[in-house]
């Protein structure tokens, strides 16, 4: 799936030093996130007690958001889930999702159990839009032999090109978009397109 694609193109290039190749939403971290940012626990899955490992990275870890927006962050105690499939830091992107040309920025914020995707658009700097949220343990999910869940929710920012390749199988492909969307998965299920225009977010259409 794209998803996986991208973040696999992303190992790559932080292991050979260069800028990954993940559109815009790899960012290098500052430094190696600490052991207590690793949460574990257990929940009760079909009568079973399982348990789970989260990875989380701090705000710094991603210097090059704007300090502001990291400042609205900190104030909510944002810490970023990584994904047990990631192999690079990931769940914070830049893309023009307000108009062409915009300079914008999409989060996953996990603070005191929930995590919430949240939006900062360029042209308004002191304000932050909650598109989604959910207790962390509700986006956990098994993925090895290990039986250990892991958390299930990305983001990545989508091209105008990447989103009509995925409309492809459409009877009737709705136009061309003229800026980004966000694409908001769940690993190795289903990914949503979120899109922002006339003052409103929307998912778009896909193919059934």
């Amino acid at each position: 799936m794209m998803r996986t694609r991208l973040i696999l193109l992303a190992f790559a290039s932080l292991a050979l030093g260069t800028c990954p190749a993940r559109g815009q939403g790899v960012l290098h971290p500052a430094t190696p996130p600490p052991a207590q940012l690793t949460e574990s626990g257990q929940i009760v899955v079909a009568g079973h007690s399982t348990p789970y490992l989260i990875r989380h990275l701090p705000v710094s870890s991603f210097p090059e958001l704007p300090a502001g927006f990291q400042e609205l962050l900190n104030r909510r105690g944002c810490l970023i889930p990584q994904t047990y499939e990631a192999h690079g830091p990931e769940n914070v992107v830049h893309a023009s999702l307000e108009r062409a040309g915009s300079f914008d920025w999409a989060v996953l914020c996990s603070a005191q159990g929930t995590v919430s995707l949240l939006v900062f658009f360029a042209s308004a700097p002191a304000q932050l839009v909650v598109l989604a949220s959910a207790p962390e343990t509700e986006r956990l999910q098994a993925h090895d032999p290990s039986g250990v869940l892991g958390f299930n929710w990305g983001i990545d920012p989508a091209s105008p090109g990447q989103v009509r390749e995925a409309q492809t199988g459409m009877k009737h492909r709705p136009p061309w978009l003229d800026h980004d969307a966000l694409a908001d998965s769940v690993i190795e299920h289903r990914t949503v397109y979120r899109f922002y225009a006339r003052k409103a977010w929307t998912v778009l259409d896909m193919p059934d």
